[in-house]
């Protein structure tokens, strides 16, 4: 034992440090450790052997309790309070072990086999022990006291004793709380008993302790707050119990509380003045607490409603905190969830209550927006310069959660919050006299694309008004550039309705485009344009495609893409031209290079440029559907479809550099994203080009097996299955994946996760769409089976889930295709049995769902089979698991084979069994699960 403990502390190889711990870790529940742990607490030992004896007796008693007989019980209780007595001026780290080891003994005793043990503790120590000094035992009780409701919170006592034994401990408080007073009070407690009977206190709160026992505890801890020594300790304390779920039912007690919290707010100032953070952020912290666990409660006290006001406006203090967030404050940002709260609750009355507290609070939440956005404002650009990137993205989420707020306070003040805003613009940018700062506009107009950006501002009567501002604005820096740009984004189908105006700001954005600084912010709004306006753009059209030449970036196309959707056919094919040009003459040049990194990157770029044009090219406007009473809806075009045209010219450029790059995933994988983009866009339009693509996958498929070839295939597969025209070549293109994919199951599929992944959802969708593809005499349904089989047994989750979305499509075909019912008839025992090594362990916990559709599906469509076959799979030993016992095993089939209807009832059923197999039943693991 000396020597494993030796070579785990001091053995510099970390293979000898492993092997020790393993052997320690089984020492430590052996039955031996009964005898050794006492040995180990010898004085003459070292700390860290002495940590280990106690440590060791911790667990057995909280882990094996049954296994002490009852009639040991008290040798063990006595033992153990002696050896805390004597470590109470040792080791710090042993004496908390043994606080713990005694803790976890009086909750497995309590309260039969130990009626008053929390009064006995405190008795023992402090009985005249001539041999320890007072304060060494009062802080050795005082740790046993802190640790015991820790220990409760954590032991693994069953869900019935938890609850005996918490209010046991409750009522015992009445023993400690006194004792806990008192050492408080003293004139000549020294700062590290208080800051030790603070934390102690802090840990008994979270017991559910009624409020008002607590009153004289809080009171003292706020009287702590004055020390600065335990001013951290004591914030805990009082917002520990003030935040415990039980203590609204104490009204009276809450009241009690404001009177306190007020008091603070001098310290508060001061400790603003001084810049002294961490005491503005604890005192903001108990005046939150206070405020969000129980406006509820105290609003209902109609009779008390100033001090609650008061409460509110000192919170509206700490929202306002001055100084920059997360630079010069921390605070400011722990107030927001409370105004959220308390708008919740005041929109919760009734309506004549209602009305009573919205004439109190509207002028609260206007002051609050005004706050808000004061604290949103950036800081000069001189002080920002000096700002780490860290700050600057900390300032950047505050500034997202403010956002947040005022979209909720909207709720509240509705549409004149809109009109105060754009009132403050008007003056700020209107004033000759003092010219505002660039900051200040910018903070009004984030608050203003805030709201537009979620709540439907198109009946505002301000919004005319605001587009008409925004050219006024003098644009000096990049942060108010971009508000700006996101600001008209925002009112992008307000626009729509109003399309007069787009002339006000169109240039704006169009100008924005050429700063590569403004990528994001112009990029996406000129998107949200196109999109939301595209019918009253052809005039600006061939303007906006001169300026988006310049840049190549792959938003930027998907907004072309809206926009060429609205023209004539000819025009289309005119601006695509001069558009798509320049890129397929550099990509003819690439073409003819020898494959290197650099034109990989260029030709890989280029690619995403077309696909992403393609994702919004859409002549038959299949995305306005939803707005069947669309006015400005053109005629359908004749002809073929522009982008099938582009398309076939660029065909044989795009073969050729396939040719060179085949054996490349990622140039495969953006050759494939053209095409999967386009079918998803054009659906039936795209079917001139599937002979030649079903061709030229099946070429591509054949020489260097690629997952994103098969997805293209499951898209074709998934839009064409109903079109007995085109159909031919998917059907023969599906047939040849599969045998090539049965080729590289024979090889080893191990290295080709994705590609199982793939070809599995690829089967999946086949049986959901067109399942007599299954009845091809050529198709080898058998070894199809087996592959699935095998998937299930990958480590990787996303293949094995794919896999079960195969096998619960497969099942129910067993009756309707006589070669799917043949091949699982014969076979399925081997499915079931990879199924229930799944669920014995060999999965991950998190696909259990998946495996219990299986088992559903097993037992809906081959309930015959599945009744002989999972009885003779159980019946081998140790299977699934050698965790479950012969008793288990039977529970669990007789249950599967029960329920044929309900599915979520297999679900539980499966997720129950697993833990057994795992040996994880009724331990801390599962309590989330």
């Amino acid at each position: 034992l000396f020597q494993a403990l030796h070579q785990l502390y001091y053995d510099p190889n970390i293979e000898n440090k492993n092997l020790a711990q393993k052997w320690l870790m089984q020492a430590q529940v052996s039955p031996q450790a009964w005898h050794f742990s006492w040995l180990l607490l010898n004085m003459d030992k070292v700390p860290e052997i002495q940590y280990f004896g106690a440590s060791a007796l911790h667990i057995k008693i909280s882990r094996y309790w049954n296994d002490i007989p009852a009639d040991q019980y008290e040798s063990l209780k006595s033992q153990l309070f002696t050896q805390i007595t004597r470590f109470a001026s040792g080791s710090k780290i042993v004496l908390t072990r043994l606080c713990v080891a005694l803790a976890s003994l009086a909750l497995s005793m309590m309260p039969e086999a130990w009626p008053c043990a929390v009064a006995d503790m405190v008795r023992m120590f402090q009985a005249e022990d001539s041999n320890v000094d007072g304060r060494a035992r009062c802080l050795a009780l005082l740790e046993l006291l802190t640790v015991l409701p820790e220990e409760f919170q954590t032991s693994r006592l069953p869900q019935y004793r938890k609850g005996q034994v918490r209010s046991v401990l409750a009522q015992e408080c009445g023993s400690v709380f006194p004792l806990l007073e008192q050492l408080l009070q003293q004139q000549d407690s020294p700062g590290f008993i208080k800051q030790k009977v603070l934390k102690c206190f802090s840990s008994w709160v979270q017991l559910e302790i009624p409020l008002m026992d607590c009153e004289n505890l809080i009171q003292a801890a706020f009287t702590s707050l004055q020390d600065p020594e335990l001013f951290d300790t004591a914030v805990e304390a009082v917002v520990n119990a003030i935040s415990q779920p039980d203590a609204q039912r104490y009204v009276n007690t809450l009241l009690k509380l404001i009177p306190p919290v007020l008091g603070l707010q001098e310290q508060l100032r001061q400790a603003v003045q001084s810049g002294d953070m961490e005491t503005s952020h604890g005192i903001c912290r108990i005046a939150v607490a206070l405020g969000e666990n129980h406006s509820r409660a105290l609003l209902d006290q109609v009779e008390h409603w100033q001090s609650f006001l008061a409460l509110v406006n000192m919170i509206m203090f700490c929202t306002g905190i001055p100084g920059h967030y997360p630079v010069n404050e921390t605070t400011s940002s722990l107030t927001l969830t409370f105004w959220y709260t308390l708008q919740d609750d005041i929109l919760s009355f009734e309506p004549d209550k209602q009305a009573v507290y919205q004439q109190v609070y509207r002028p609260v939440y206007f002051q609050l927006v005004d706050v808000l956005l004061h604290k949103a404002q950036f800081p000069s650009d001189e002080e920002y310069g000096f700002w780490s990137s860290d700050e600057k993205e900390q300032f950047r989420i505050y500034r997202v959660d403010i956002s947040d707020t005022l979209m909720y306070v909207y709720e509240m003040l509705g549409a004149e919050l809109l009109s105060s805003l754009y009132d403050k613009l008007g003056r700020l940018l209107t004033n000759t006299e003092q010219p505002s700062t660039w900051q200040h506009t910018e903070a009004l107009l984030y608050g203003f694309q805030s709201i537009a950006e979620t709540i439907d501002v198109n009946y505002s009567d301000v919004v005319p008004g605001l587009i008409g501002l925004i050219p006024r604005i003098s644009i000096s820096n990049v942060q108010l550039a971009d508000t700006v740009m996101f600001t008209i984004g925002a009112l992008s189908e307000w626009l729509a309705d109003h399309p007069v105006m787009i002339n006000n700001v169109l240039p704006l954005v169009l100008q924005a485009l050429g700063n590569p600084e403004l990528s994001i912010s112009s990029v996406s709004t000129l998107k949200k344009i196109c999109r939301e306006c595209k019918y009253d753009l052809p005039p600006y059209a061939a303007n906006i495609v001169a300026v988006s030449q310049t840049s190549q970036c792959m938003w930027l196309m998907q907004a072309l893409g809206f926009l060429l959707s609205a023209l004539q056919v000819e025009e289309i094919l005119k601006n695509l031209h001069s558009l798509i040009t320049p890129y397929i003459q550099q990509l003819e040049k690439l073409a003819d290079e020898t494959p290197n990194p650099s034109n990989k990157l260029a030709i890989i770029h280029i690619l995403g440029l077309l696909s992403n044009l393609f994702t919004t090219l859409d002549i038959s406007h299949h995305d306005d559907d939803h707005e069947s009473n669309e006015v400005k809806k053109l005629p359908v075009q004749q002809g073929p479809n522009p982008v099938v045209v582009v398309l076939q010219q660029v065909f044989q450029l795009i073969q050729k550099v396939l040719s060179k790059w085949l054996n490349d995933a990622q140039v495969v994988e953006s050759v494939c994203a053209i095409f999967e983009k386009s079918v998803k866009t054009l659906l039936d339009d795209f079917a001139p080009m599937v002979p030649q693509l079903c061709e030229m996958l099946g070429q591509m498929y054949s020489t260097i097996p690629q997952a994103s070839a098969i997805d293209l295939t499951r898209q074709l597969v998934h839009i064409f299955a109903h079109e007995p025209a085109h159909f031919p070549p998917i059907k023969a293109l599906f047939l040849l994946v599969t045998s090539v994919t049965l080729t590289l199951f024979q090889q080893g599929p191990r290295d080709h996760p994705d590609i199982v992944d793939s070809f599995m959802q690829l089967l999946a969708q086949a049986l959901k769409r067109k399942p007599d593809l299954f009845l091809c005499s050529n198709l080898d349904v058998k070894a199809v089976f087996q592959c699935g089989v095998l998937s299930l047994k990958f480590p990787e989750a996303p293949t094995v889930k794919s896999s079960c979305g195969f096998f619960t499509e497969l099942l129910p075909r067993c009756g309707e295709i006589a070669p799917v019912g043949q091949v699982v008839h014969e076979n399925g025992k081997v499915l079931l049995q990879a199924v229930l090594e799944g669920i014995g362990g060999q999965a991950s916990r998190s696909l259990m769902d998946h495996f219990a559709e299986i088992l559903f599906a097993l037992n809906k469509h081959c309930f015959s089979h599945l009744s002989v076959w999972i009885k003779e799979a159980m019946q081998q030993d140790g299977f699934p698991s050698a965790r479950v016992n012969p008793e288990q095993k039977e529970t669990f089939s007789q249950q599967i084979l029960r329920e044929r209807v309900n599915k979520r009832r297999v679900k539980e059923m499966v997720k129950e069994f697993t833990l057994l197999c795992r040996g994880l039943h009724g331990t801390e693991y599962t309590a989330d699960y």
